[in-house]
């Protein structure tokens, strides 16, 4: 089987749109395309074709840029219900054969209701919205966090060296929250200064892996004892649940 290539398009002030194909192949297929100008001069300039859309979530800076796309592609559109252009409607469980592999369809609800997530155990990697950021997580619009804390367990429970393909660049801010959580957290230290060199030269701190969200971010990390301790001292409350810890939190990172 021959791998699979991702492209990372900059959209907007902080998006990531991911374009991604078989290698040695020119079927092209991209992910929560928010915006179409630079996803069609993606195609352009390495020769691809577009073959279908996959969406994650409702949100504008994740669908904006449908209809223009399919005014030129008119392709098929993979997404959850309410995504009013989507012509297959996705849900848990499902599979999707795209760019010569297997996706498995993976509901996160927790940022929003429909939110959705495109795993496949070849690489391995996943396309996961907004869901897990680099040390971060999405902020919860419509979702509890109950709904968020199981998401995140769903997708702590993937093989470690899977790749975390997210939709914004949000490391540093997050970095600088996850360090006042845990400030003796030595490999947080160490992929903060990591963090800083990338972003000095303007490349993106995406993909991620999860076995390092697992080690720094801790939204990932609601199991640990530091975590906990933190939350409980955050809260000024007694933490019983994982799903508290992670709650606690949240509600601090909204206010950080």
């Amino acid at each position: 089987m021959m791998p699979i290539i991702v492209h990372t398009i900059p959209a907007f002030t902080d998006n990531y749109i991911w374009l991604f194909h078989q290698q040695g192949s020119s079927d092209a297929y991209v992910v929560d395309p928010g915006d179409a100008k630079p996803v069609l001069e993606a195609l352009k300039d390495l020769g691809l074709t577009l073959k279908a859309i996959l969406i994650t979530h409702h949100h504008n800076d994740h669908v904006g840029g449908i209809e223009q796309l399919l005014t030129q592609y008119p392709v098929p559109v993979y997404g959850p219900k309410g995504i009013t252009q989507a012509t297959e409607i996705m849900v848990d469980g499902d599979t999707l054969d795209v760019a010569g592999t297997s996706f498995n369809v993976i509901e996160i609800p927790g940022h929003t209701l429909d939110h959705i997530a495109y795993y496949t155990a070849s690489e391995p990697l996943v396309f996961l919205g907004d869901t897990i950021f680099a040390n971060g997580c999405g902020r919860l619009f419509e979702g509890s966090p109950e709904q968020m804390w199981q998401s995140l367990s769903r997708l702590a429970s993937l093989p470690p060296e899977t790749k975390l393909y997210c939709a914004h660049e949000y490391t540093e801010a997050n970095t600088r929250f996850a360090l006042a959580v845990e400030p003796d957290n030595s490999d947080l230290q160490k992929r903060a200064q990591d963090i800083s060199k990338t972003r000095a030269k303007n490349k993106p701190t995406i993909p991620s892996t999860l076995e390092l969200e697992l080690a720094t971010n801790p939204f990932m990390r609601y199991n640990q004892l530091s975590i906990k301790e933190a939350a409980e001292n955050y809260g000024q409350c007694k933490v019983s649940t994982e799903a508290e810890a992670f709650a606690l939190i949240r509600q601090w990172k909204d206010s950080f």
